[in-house]
C-alpha cells in the first residue's frame, strides 16, 4: 500500500495516461484529446498514481454534472504490473473522496460483465449492482451497473418510475410523459414512435427557430388523456416561451395553440393552480405518493439558454431526485448520470425557473383510479 501517492493528473502526464490507457484497453480508449480536455477542465477529477520518481502507476477519472450530487467514476486503470498492490483501491478511495469533498451522496461505475476481478473490488469496497447495459462496450460485453451511497439515506425506490432517454433535442417533454406512464403501467415500453406521438400530442408547434418543445397545458393535457390525473401549478397563466421567437406568426401560431390546449385542461377539469409549487410544496406532493414534471432552466443543467423538463420523483433530506431525459453524449454521459439525480433542495429552487419572468411551472401527477 505504500511506495505511491495519488494527486491531480497534469499536462506532464499526457505521454504516460494514453501509454497506460493503450497498454490496458483493448476497446473503448479514451483519447489523447479526452485526456488533455480532463486535465484541463476544472468541472471533472483526474486523479493519477504515482511512484516516487513520479511514473504513472494508475489512473480514475471522476466525471460530475453541474448543480447535482451525483458523481460517475467513469474510468479506472491500473499498470498489469502493478495489480494487487493496493493502487486499485486507492484510486476508488481517492474518487470517492472527491465526490463526497464536493457534496455529492452516490458515486456511479459501469464494469465489463467479465471483468470478474474489477467486479469482487467494488463489491467489496460497497458497490451495489443496480442494473444492466447490454451490448455497451465496442466489442459488444454487457456492462453491469454499480453505485455507492456516500450517505447512509436515499428515498425509497418503489415509487420511482422508469427511467427514458429523449432521442431529439426538442423531447424532454414527451420523454418525462412516457417515464410517468411506464410510472402508472408498469406494462408500458418505451420506444420512439411512443415519444413522437406524445410530441404531436403536447407540442406547441414552433420554439425559438426550430420545432416546438411542450408547454405546461400540452403536458396536463396528454397527460389527462392517457388515464392520469394531472394538477398544474403556474408561476402566471401564460402564454409560454415567446419571447426568444422572432417571427410574429410563430408567435401567434404558439399562442393559438397554447390557449386550445388551455380551454381544454378546462374543459378536462385539470385543477389550475397560479401558484408556484416550490421546493416545500413538491416534497409535500412527492410525500403522497405523487411525481411532478418540472420546467428547469437548461442553463444550469447543462449550459444551454433553453426551457427543460426533468422528472422529480422522491427526495431525503437535503435533495430532489429526478430524471433528466437529456443525456449529454458529449461528456461521455450515459443513464447513470442521469437518471435518479440527486440535486440539493436549495440548488432544485433555484434552477427550478426560467427566463427574465423567472417562470416557475409543474406538473403534479397522480395515477388514475384504474392504476
Amino acid at each position: 500500500m505504500s511506495g505511491f501517492l495519488i494527486r491531480p493528473a497534469e499536462l506532464e502526464d499526457l505521454d504516460a495516461l494514453c501509454a497506460i490507457e493503450e497498454r490496458v484497453f483493448d476497446t473503448d480508449r479514451l483519447s489523447r484529446r479526452s485526456f488533455r480536455h480532463y486535465i484541463t477542465k476544472a468541472r471533472d477529477a483526474l486523479l493519477v498514481a504515482v511512484d516516487e520518481d513520479n511514473n504513472l502507476l494508475g489512473y480514475a477519472l471522476v466525471l460530475f454534472r453541474s448543480g447535482t450530487a451525483l458523481a460517475r467514476l467513469y474510468s479506472i486503470a491500473v499498470q498489469p504490473d502493478r495489480l494487487k498492490s493496493g493502487i486499485g483501491s486507492r484510486l476508488i478511495k481517492a474518487a470517492e473522496d472527491e465526490a463526497e469533498a464536493r457534496d455529492c451522496i452516490l458515486l456511479r461505475l459501469e464494469v465489463r460483465a467479465d471483468n470478474q476481478a474489477a467486479i469482487e473490488l467494488y463489491k467489496r469496497r460497497g458497490y451495489k449492482q443496480f442494473g444492466t447495459y447490454l451490448d455497451y462496450y465496442q466489442d459488444h460485453m454487457d456492462a453491469l451497473r454499480f453505485e455507492k451511497r456516500l450517505i447512509p439515506h436515499v428515498p425509497d425506490s418503489k415509487n420511482t418510475p422508469p427511467y427514458f432517454e429523449q432521442t431529439l433535442d426538442f423531447t424532454c417533454g414527451p420523454a418525462c410523459i412516457m417515464m410517468a406512464l411506464a410510472w402508472a403501467d408498469p406494462a408500458i415500453r418505451p420506444a420512439r414512435i411512443l415519444e413522437l406521438r406524445l410530441w404531436r400530442e403536447a407540442t406547441t408547434i414552433y420554439m425559438t427557430s426550430g420545432l416546438g418543445g411542450c408547454e405546461p397545458y400540452g403536458l396536463a393535457v396528454t397527460l389527462a388523456r392517457r388515464g392520469l390525473k394531472p394538477e398544474l401549478r403556474l408561476s402566471s397563466e401564460g402564454p409560454f416561451f415567446l419571447d426568444s421567437v422572432r417571427s410574429d406568426e410563430k408567435r401567434t401560431v404558439m399562442r393559438l395553440a397554447q390557449e386550445d390546449f388551455r380551454d381544454e385542461a378546462q374543459a378536462l377539469d385539470i385543477p389550475i393552480r397560479l401558484e408556484p409549487v416550490g421546493a416545500a410544496g413538491l416534497i409535500a406532493a412527492l410525500d403522497e405518493g405523487a411525481i411532478a414534471i418540472v420546467l428547469v432552466s437548461g442553463f444550469r443543467m447543462f449550459a444551454q439558454k433553453v426551457p427543460h423538463w426533468v422528472l422529480a420523483h422522491g427526495h431525503d433530506d437535503r435533495h430532489v431526485f429526478v430524471h433528466d431525459p437529456w443525456i449529454e453524449t458529449d461528456d461521455l454521459e450515459t443513464r447513470s448520470s442521469a437518471a435518479n439525480l440527486p440535486i440539493p433542495i436549495s440548488e432544485f429552487d433555484r434552477m427550478a425557473r426560467y427566463g427574465k419572468d423567472g417562470l416557475r411551472a409543474a406538473v403534479i401527477i397522480r395515477k388514475g383510479a384504474d392504476a
